[in-house]
């Protein structure tokens, strides 16, 4: 496939690695950041300082803060921005971008007042445009140092999976496809809720086997939601499922992780969020999923008593104790009714 242009669209840590890996396989890129005095810097200095400083840029990438300078004329597009202002980027970019681009969000989180996902957003806005989503237990920090990493590209469109394949599989860095849009995303989104819970665990001195039992339990509550919500369960058991979720719940490199240490110390989530510095899409995430759990019914103790701890008061160091005692004692839950089905059926 011969691509002459990409753009990268947002300025911070995971961004900058994957306009950078691109760059390196010899496809020019235009990285759009919001901020002017910033794209000068990352085109004077080829690094940028902020998010990943002492990262060396590729002389591909070209920073700028014009979007029509970013997208008119890119083939593929990434969206890697918040999720809260997500949308205003995409409906920028659209009066720029030519209609029938492929743009991928690498976006983990889900739309304020909507509960859409980056993939719903950029369909709804750019109707045309071939969608797809890149997720998986990419931590931006070590993909700039270069250590192997596994990602997952996600479309219907079998030209976008293998055009992302196409530009980002690098030695370090490997591409896995995928369909379950769904599954993907969600996986993505809902790993970063549990991240918190992990740290906060970490921070009141849990050892290995908490942090084992927590990222299970967690999985199980993961693919029971994500089945409700129409994906498959078995996504979960993949990069952007279980291997997401293990990472991030077992390192401070993870921004979700740390705000979750910085309340298990007794930080206020004021203070957490101001000394993470970074937005931590987990706290938008918990509120949304907290109330569309509810409101289906899906049984998701974990998730429920992190709400509580972080917007009802409750204290944080009967967290785990007590939402254990109340989980449910199955332990493969999906793999156990599967089979129950079969029996019935015969």
């Amino acid at each position: 496939m011969d691509i002459e242009k990409v753009a990268v669209l947002g300025g911070g840590s995971f961004g900058t690695v994957i306009a950078n890996i691109i760059a390196e396989n010899g496809y020019p890129v235009y990285f759009w950041m919001r901020n002017p005095d910033m794209a000068r810097q990352v085109n004077d200095k080829r690094e940028n300082t902020q998010y990943l400083p002492g990262y060396h840029l590729n002389k591909n990438v070209t920073a700028t803060n014009h979007m029509q300078t970013a997208v008119s004329g890119a083939a593929l597009i990434f969206v890697a921005v918040p999720s809260q202002s997500f949308r205003a980027v995409v409906r920028l970019m659209r009066h720029f971008a030519a209609s029938d681009a492929m743009l991928i969000s690498t976006t983990k989180g889900i739309e304020r007042g909507t509960f859409m996902l980056m993939s719903q957003i950029l369909r709804q806005e750019a109707p045309r445009a071939r969608v797809g989503v890149l997720s998986g237990p990419n931590l931006a920090k070590e993909i700039a140092r270069r250590d192997l990493t596994g990602t997952v590209v996600a479309s219907e469109h079998a030209g976008v999976r293998e055009a992302v394949k196409q530009i980002l599989a690098s030695d370090y860095f490997r591409v896995y496809s995928n369909d379950d849009f769904f599954g993907i995303e969600l996986g993505g989104s809902l790993k970063n809720i549990y991240a918190i819970v992990a740290g906060m665990a970490a921070a009141l001195g849990m050892g290995h086997n908490t942090n084992s039992m927590l990222i299970t339990r967690s999985l199980t509550e993961m693919a029971r939601f994500g089945r409700e919500m129409g994906a498959d369960p078995m996504t979960f058991l993949g990069l952007a499922g279980v291997g997401d979720l293990i990472v991030t719940c077992s390192t401070p490199l993870s921004r979700n992780y740390r705000i979750g240490f910085l309340l298990g110390q007794g930080k206020t989530l004021d203070e957490a969020v101001a000394e993470v510095g970074q937005v931590a899409e987990g706290l938008n995430t918990l509120q949304l999923v907290k109330h569309k759990a509810d409101e289906l019914s899906v049984y998701m103790p974990l998730a429920s008593a992190l709400y509580r701890v972080i917007y009802e008061g409750e204290a944080i160091d009967r967290i785990i104790p007590t939402l254990m005692q109340s989980e449910q004692a199955l332990d493969v839950e999906f793999a156990a009714k599967d089979e129950k089905q079969l029996h019935h059926k015969e």
